[in-house]
């Protein structure tokens, strides 16, 4: 994107999720980035960086998380990074079944996030390196 891309770092707190969605909104905005690919972004960042947020960082309550965004061709590339605790068996959750005809109380917990992100992107991969996770994924930009 532009040569180069965007970096943000930024402290997992709830507030700094929406902080940070903002300013990566506004970069993709700045680079050329389509409303839908944008619009895309902003659902799947939210879901993942909420994730690290609730999950990842539980046990302690804190941390940093780094977010990074590129362009590779009509690709629109992200890396997430932190050092929270890993996911479960160190891999991605697996998709849900879409049973939605069932009673609100009988909703599994969960999931639902993953299944969306699954959905959405391309090359969603997984990485725990020592202390620190990486989530990798591709969004395809709508063609111009």
């Amino acid at each position: 994107m532009g040569g180069g891309g965007l970096h943000v770092l930024f402290p997992a707190t709830q507030t700094s999720v929406r902080r940070a969605l903002s300013t990566a909104m506004s970069a993709l905005r700045g680079f050329g980035v389509d409303d839908d690919t944008r619009a895309t972004a902003e659902i799947v960042l939210a879901e993942a960086l909420n994730n690290v947020v609730e999950h990842a960082y539980e046990d302690r309550g804190h941390g940093i998380i780094e977010l990074e965004a590129w362009r590779d061709g009509r690709i629109l590339r992200f890396r997430l990074r932190d050092d929270g605790l890993p996911m479960p068996g160190n891999v991605i959750p697996e998709r849900l079944p879409s049973d939605i005809l069932i009673g609100t109380a009988d909703l599994p917990e969960g999931g639902f996030g993953w299944s969306l992100i699954r959905d959405l992107t391309v090359d969603l991969a997984y990485h725990r390196d020592g202390t620190r996770n990486e989530l990798c994924f591709g969004l395809s930009m709508s063609p111009v």
